[in-house]
């Protein structure tokens, strides 16, 4: 059961973190969070001590939401290559229709973040690492049990496979149409069919 105070936290990270998401770190206000919240100042600086602790746990929020769906997605299949497919399917037309508004949390906080908000950069850098992580361990698992040939380097593929989702979904925003990210996911599909083993 959540004391009064953990509920109020919950709440306001609940309120901003689709703003920190949508906005950015320097666009999203303290006036923003005080409007999505409707707490008067004392509400948010007696949970929290300043925007920058808002900030890292409203990413937390979001990235955490975002592995969820994934897990979820992927725990329903069986093979490695059905596994693959369900992520790539979790991405379909992500520009337009994303499991979280504003888009995925690890793009946008690693494009605000860069080099000028170093504890963002910092935490978004290991959200990174273990997404990378465990789409290695997926495609190896992929190699080592023979449905993939024993050739697949699963770090080169992982990266090659994340980043693709990811510029994909960059490109598509930009242009204000899935179209792009669609045929890259399409794409990517047919690369998994080809690590298949003879």
């Amino acid at each position: 059961m959540l004391t009064k105070a953990e509920k109020t936290r919950k709440f306001i990270i609940e309120r901003s973190a689709p703003i920190f998401n949508r906005k950015g770190y320097a666009a999203t206000s303290m006036a923003d969070i005080l409007e999505a919240t409707g707490l008067a100042k004392g509400g948010i600086y007696g949970n929290f001590n300043n925007k920058d602790e808002i900030a890292l746990e409203a990413f937390e929020y979001s990235y955490t939401k975002l592995k969820e769906d994934l897990q979820f997605k992927i725990k329903q299949q069986k093979t490695t290559v059905d596994k693959l497919n369900s992520i790539l399917d979790f991405y379909h037309n992500y520009s337009i229709k994303p499991h979280i508004d504003g888009g995925c949390p690890l793009m946008n906080t690693a494009i605000d973040a860069d080099d000028n908000i170093p504890f963002l950069k910092k935490r978004a850098k290991e959200a990174l690492e273990e997404m990378l992580g465990s789409l290695r361990k997926m495609i190896q698992y992929g190699v080592d049990f023979k449905e993939f040939r024993k050739d697949i380097d699963a770090t080169r593929e992982a990266e090659l496979f994340f980043a693709k989702i990811e510029g994909g979904i960059m490109m598509a925003k930009l242009m204000d149409s899935p179209k792009t990210l669609n045929y890259i996911l399409d794409e990517i599909k047919i690369s998994i069919n080809s690590w298949k083993r003879a």
